[in-house]
């Protein structure tokens, strides 16, 4: 585990969904994930499985609580209304009481609407933590100086043929944990 700046723990590991479109496959990706014992399960609007997730996790007999789900609003959902609206239909399809971690996919159209309204998730309690993902240093740090709440997390493309040193560093400045992704 680590600890975001809020005091939230997350798992250092976590199973990710891109690409699993096809509901059953997904479901039993998912399922076997959390039998190998993943307690972080990512997915997102744009990936279209969200229910499928939500399938998995809810026959798996496993307390909800000590699954960390994350999703990610996508890009068309970005705006204050759009990204509240968004959520609710994330929400839904995932069947719970609140999200762990709430993420923009993309940062594009109006993600500064879209971060004002997941300010107001996270104080609403509706989400433990908000975050980005695939934000350049310089949108990243453009965020944390023209918002109330700063990102907790940014999930970017880290590997040993990407390391991205600038971006690590400017997420350590600002106390934001990364949460790397590849394919």
């Amino acid at each position: 585990y680590t600890t975001l700046y809020n005091g939230i723990k997350i798992p250092v590991i976590g199973y990710g969904t891109f690409q699993l479109s096809d509901a059953t496959l997904c479901e039993q990706c998912v399922d076997h994930a959390l039998k190998a014992g993943y307690r972080l399960i990512d997915t997102a609007a744009y990936y279209q499985n969200e229910e499928a997730v939500d399938n998995a996790i809810y026959h798996s007999g496993i307390p909800r609580e000590e699954i960390f789900l994350t999703t990610k609003l996508w890009v068309q959902d970005a705006g204050y209304d759009a990204a509240l609206k968004a959520f609710d239909i994330s929400m839904k399809k995932l069947r719970s009481d609140y999200i762990d971690l709430y993420f923009i996919q993309q940062p594009f159209n109006d993600y500064y609407g879209a971060w004002r309204a997941m300010e107001r998730l996270y104080r609403d309690g509706a989400v433990r933590a908000i975050g980005v993902s695939n934000f350049s240093p310089e949108r990243l740090v453009d965020l944390c100086m023209n918002q109330e709440i700063k990102p907790m997390i940014n999930q970017v493309e880290i590997h040993p043929f990407f390391q991205q040193s600038e971006a690590l560093n400017v997420m350590k400045d600002y106390s934001i944990v990364p949460q790397a992704w590849g394919t």
